[in-house]
Protein backbone atom coordinates (compact mmCIF):
# COMPACT_ATOMS: atom_id res chain seq x y z
CA UNK A 1 0.00 0.00 0.00
CA UNK A 2 0.96 3.53 -0.29
CA UNK A 3 2.34 5.31 2.36
CA UNK A 4 0.30 7.49 3.97
CA UNK A 5 1.25 11.49 4.32
CA UNK A 6 2.87 13.89 1.72
CA UNK A 7 5.84 12.94 -0.03
CA UNK A 8 8.67 15.22 -0.12
CA UNK A 9 11.59 15.52 -2.62
CA UNK A 10 14.61 16.72 -1.38
CA UNK A 11 18.13 17.98 -3.93
CA UNK A 12 18.51 15.97 -6.72
CA UNK A 13 14.73 15.26 -7.53
CA UNK A 14 12.08 17.22 -9.19
CA UNK A 15 8.55 17.16 -9.67
CA UNK A 16 7.24 17.20 -13.15
CA UNK A 17 3.87 16.56 -14.93
CA UNK A 18 5.83 12.79 -16.37
CA UNK A 19 6.65 11.97 -12.58
CA UNK A 20 10.23 13.07 -10.43
CA UNK A 21 12.89 14.03 -12.46
CA UNK A 22 16.43 13.17 -11.57
CA UNK A 23 18.62 16.11 -11.72
CA UNK A 24 22.15 14.97 -10.44
CA UNK A 25 24.07 11.91 -10.11
CA UNK A 26 24.35 9.87 -7.09
CA UNK A 27 22.81 7.18 -4.82
CA UNK A 28 18.83 7.79 -4.26
CA UNK A 29 17.89 7.50 -0.29
CA UNK A 30 15.24 7.68 1.77
CA UNK A 31 13.86 8.25 4.61
CA UNK A 32 10.75 6.83 5.98
CA UNK A 33 7.76 8.78 7.77
CA UNK A 34 4.24 9.73 6.69
CA UNK A 35 5.03 9.97 3.25
CA UNK A 36 8.74 9.62 3.17
CA UNK A 37 11.08 11.90 1.97
CA UNK A 38 13.35 11.06 -0.86
CA UNK A 39 16.23 12.52 -2.08
CA UNK A 40 19.86 11.90 -4.13
CA UNK A 41 23.27 11.61 -2.04
CA UNK A 42 26.12 12.94 -4.71
CA UNK A 43 29.56 14.10 -4.43
CA UNK A 44 28.92 17.37 -5.18
CA UNK A 45 31.32 19.90 -4.02
CA UNK A 46 29.74 23.29 -4.52
CA UNK A 47 27.38 24.24 -2.01
CA UNK A 48 24.35 25.73 -2.22
CA UNK A 49 23.30 27.50 1.03
CA UNK A 50 20.18 26.33 2.80
CA UNK A 51 18.04 27.55 5.93
CA UNK A 52 18.68 26.01 9.00
CA UNK A 53 22.33 24.35 8.00
CA UNK A 54 25.32 24.71 10.37
CA UNK A 55 28.25 25.97 8.35
CA UNK A 56 32.24 27.10 8.83
CA UNK A 57 32.56 30.38 7.74
CA UNK A 58 35.79 32.63 6.69
CA UNK A 59 35.66 36.17 7.80
CA UNK A 60 36.38 38.44 4.47
CA UNK A 61 35.41 41.68 5.56
CA UNK A 62 34.04 44.01 8.46
CA UNK A 63 31.19 46.68 6.66
CA UNK A 64 29.91 48.85 9.79
CA UNK A 65 28.25 46.33 12.14
CA UNK A 66 28.08 43.82 9.56
CA UNK A 67 30.78 40.98 9.06
CA UNK A 68 31.02 39.19 5.74
CA UNK A 69 31.60 35.39 5.68
CA UNK A 70 32.96 33.08 2.81
CA UNK A 71 30.46 30.32 3.38
CA UNK A 72 31.44 28.47 -0.14
CA UNK A 73 28.47 29.85 -1.67
CA UNK A 74 28.14 32.29 -4.68
CA UNK A 75 27.18 34.79 -2.20
CA UNK A 76 28.77 35.54 1.16
CA UNK A 77 27.34 35.56 4.40
CA UNK A 78 26.37 38.43 6.47
CA UNK A 79 26.65 38.12 10.24
CA UNK A 80 25.80 40.83 12.90
CA UNK A 81 27.78 41.61 15.95
CA UNK A 82 24.94 41.60 17.51
CA UNK A 83 24.46 37.42 16.73
CA UNK A 84 26.51 36.48 19.41
CA UNK A 85 25.51 35.21 23.06
CA UNK A 86 25.69 38.31 25.34
CA UNK A 87 26.69 40.56 22.49
CA UNK A 88 25.79 44.28 23.07
CA UNK A 89 26.75 47.63 21.57
CA UNK A 90 29.05 48.27 24.36
CA UNK A 91 29.90 44.23 24.42
CA UNK A 92 30.95 43.35 20.89
CA UNK A 93 32.68 40.34 20.14
CA UNK A 94 36.27 40.22 19.20
CA UNK A 95 36.25 39.27 15.26
CA UNK A 96 39.25 40.22 12.62
CA UNK A 97 39.58 39.28 9.60
CA UNK A 98 40.40 35.61 8.11
CA UNK A 99 38.75 34.02 11.69
CA UNK A 100 37.07 30.99 11.41
CA UNK A 101 33.32 30.97 12.95
CA UNK A 102 30.74 28.15 13.48
CA UNK A 103 27.04 28.95 13.31
CA UNK A 104 23.72 28.83 11.77
CA UNK A 105 22.47 30.18 8.55
CA UNK A 106 19.03 32.40 9.70
CA UNK A 107 17.94 33.12 5.80
CA UNK A 108 18.69 31.38 2.73
CA UNK A 109 17.55 31.70 -0.59
CA UNK A 110 18.48 32.99 -4.44
CA UNK A 111 17.06 36.24 -4.19
CA UNK A 112 18.89 37.33 -0.73
CA UNK A 113 22.65 37.32 0.62
CA UNK A 114 22.98 34.24 3.67
CA UNK A 115 22.44 35.60 6.85
CA UNK A 116 24.28 33.88 9.57
CA UNK A 117 23.75 33.92 13.24
CA UNK A 118 25.60 32.16 16.33
CA UNK A 119 22.50 31.66 18.49
CA UNK A 120 19.77 29.70 19.04
CA UNK A 121 16.05 30.38 19.78
CA UNK A 122 16.43 31.01 22.81
CA UNK A 123 20.02 33.72 22.65
CA UNK A 124 22.75 31.28 23.64
CA UNK A 125 25.53 30.24 21.60
CA UNK A 126 24.66 26.07 21.43
CA UNK A 127 28.33 25.13 20.54
CA UNK A 128 28.79 28.08 17.92
CA UNK A 129 31.18 30.99 17.96
CA UNK A 130 34.37 32.02 16.77
CA UNK A 131 36.95 28.79 16.30
CA UNK A 132 40.32 28.72 17.91
CA UNK A 133 42.95 29.78 15.99
CA UNK A 134 44.77 26.33 16.06
CA UNK A 135 43.59 23.65 14.34
CA UNK A 136 43.19 22.77 11.11
CA UNK A 137 40.46 23.54 8.07
CA UNK A 138 39.54 21.44 5.16
CA UNK A 139 37.23 20.76 2.53
CA UNK A 140 35.91 17.46 1.72
CA UNK A 141 32.39 16.19 -0.66
CA UNK A 142 28.94 17.45 1.10
CA UNK A 143 28.25 13.61 0.44
CA UNK A 144 31.15 12.66 3.34
CA UNK A 145 29.76 15.79 5.43
CA UNK A 146 26.19 14.25 5.42
CA UNK A 147 27.74 10.36 6.37
CA UNK A 148 29.75 12.10 9.10
CA UNK A 149 27.00 14.31 10.75
CA UNK A 150 24.79 10.71 10.89
CA UNK A 151 24.08 9.76 14.10
CA UNK A 152 26.33 7.15 15.96
CA UNK A 153 28.58 7.94 12.40
CA UNK A 154 31.26 4.75 12.57
CA UNK A 155 33.78 7.27 11.35
CA UNK A 156 33.70 9.43 13.71
CA UNK A 157 33.29 6.78 16.45
CA UNK A 158 36.40 4.88 15.57
CA UNK A 159 38.46 7.81 15.13
CA UNK A 160 37.72 8.77 18.94
CA UNK A 161 39.52 5.84 20.05
CA UNK A 162 42.72 6.98 18.43
CA UNK A 163 43.44 10.38 20.25
CA UNK A 164 41.38 12.56 21.66
CA UNK A 165 40.51 15.30 19.38
CA UNK A 166 38.06 18.76 18.83
CA UNK A 167 36.21 18.79 15.59
CA UNK A 168 34.26 20.88 13.96
CA UNK A 169 31.43 19.46 11.11
CA UNK A 170 30.15 22.06 8.65
CA UNK A 171 27.17 21.46 6.12
CA UNK A 172 29.41 23.69 3.57
CA UNK A 173 32.03 20.94 3.29
CA UNK A 174 34.47 22.19 5.96
CA UNK A 175 36.41 20.35 8.55
CA UNK A 176 38.41 21.67 11.60
CA UNK A 177 39.42 19.40 13.47
CA UNK A 178 42.59 19.89 16.26
CA UNK A 179 44.54 17.10 18.02
CA UNK A 180 46.99 17.48 21.10
CA UNK A 181 50.22 17.47 18.35
CA UNK A 182 49.97 18.59 14.91
CA UNK A 183 51.42 15.12 13.68
CA UNK A 184 47.57 13.50 15.25
CA UNK A 185 45.98 16.21 13.52
CA UNK A 186 47.28 15.18 10.23
CA UNK A 187 46.79 11.61 10.97
CA UNK A 188 42.90 12.51 11.56
CA UNK A 189 42.82 14.77 8.61
CA UNK A 190 44.47 12.11 6.24
CA UNK A 191 42.13 9.81 8.14
CA UNK A 192 38.63 11.58 7.64
CA UNK A 193 39.43 12.48 3.64
CA UNK A 194 40.25 9.18 2.71
CA UNK A 195 37.02 7.67 5.04
CA UNK A 196 34.72 8.82 1.66
CA UNK A 197 36.53 6.09 -0.68
CA UNK A 198 37.38 3.21 1.75
CA UNK A 199 35.14 -0.12 3.08
CA UNK A 200 34.91 -0.41 6.41
CA UNK A 201 37.16 -3.18 6.18
CA UNK A 202 39.95 -0.62 4.96
CA UNK A 203 39.16 1.78 7.75
CA UNK A 204 40.16 -1.22 10.06
CA UNK A 205 43.38 -2.01 8.26
CA UNK A 206 44.66 1.98 8.68
CA UNK A 207 43.24 2.36 12.00
CA UNK A 208 45.58 -0.56 12.93
CA UNK A 209 48.63 0.46 10.80
CA UNK A 210 48.13 3.87 13.03
CA UNK A 211 47.41 2.87 16.54
CA UNK A 212 50.58 0.05 16.05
Amino acid sequence: AAPAGPLLCGPGLRRSEAGLLVTKCGLLRHRPGGGGAFWVDSQQKRYVPAKGDHVIGIVTAKAGDVFKLDVGGSDAASLSYLAFEGATKRNRPNVQVGDLIYGQLLVANKDMEPEMVCIDSSGKSSGMGIIGPDGFLFKVSLGLIRKLLAPKCEIIQELSQLYPFELVLGMNGRIWVKAKTVQQTLIIVNILEASEYMTAEQRKQAFAKVSG
